[in-house]
């Protein structure tokens, strides 16, 4: 079965209705009727959670990641040493956020697709390493 990992746009895009949102939501209901499994690292679950703490307080953060409980995306809590070491190499060479660095070597590692819109961050990663994107946007 094909794995798809999000990024936090893609989780934040579908949460705010903003573009692409129905892009990600028809993977949820891929996922939903198990034709994929979709995952998003708990770093990733935390940019969400932080981005919609800082923009919409913390009760609106906590509405929301109760509904992203309820989905079905499988929350990955912990940092594979082989991801941990990648994702250390990634960030610097690319410039990339700590929770993008992460999510692109979870994608690389485990042979899945990274589900983002961030074309800026992750488009030199995809022209150099081998990783695998679906641009929701």
């Amino acid at each position: 079965m094909k794995s798809y990992f999000l990024d936090a746009c893609a989780l934040i895009a579908f949460l705010l209705k903003e573009e692409g949102c129905e892009n990600v939501k028809k993977t949820m209901i891929e996922a939903d009727d198990e034709k994929i499994i979709l995952k998003i690292n708990k770093i990733n679950l935390l940019e969400v959670y932080s981005y919609l703490y800082g923009n919409y307080g913390r009760d609106a953060a906590n509405n929301a990641l109760d509904k992203i409980r309820l989905l079905p995306i499988q929350i990955i809590n912990e940092l594979d040493e082989k991801v941990f070491k990648l994702a250390g190499r990634l960030k610097p060479q690319y410039t990339l956020s700590l929770g993008d660095s992460v999510v692109a070597a979870e994608c690389m590692i485990n042979n899945n697709t990274l589900i983002t819109g961030d074309h800026k961050d992750f488009e030199p990663v995809k022209k150099v390493e081998k990783i695998k994107i679906d641009w929701f946007k």
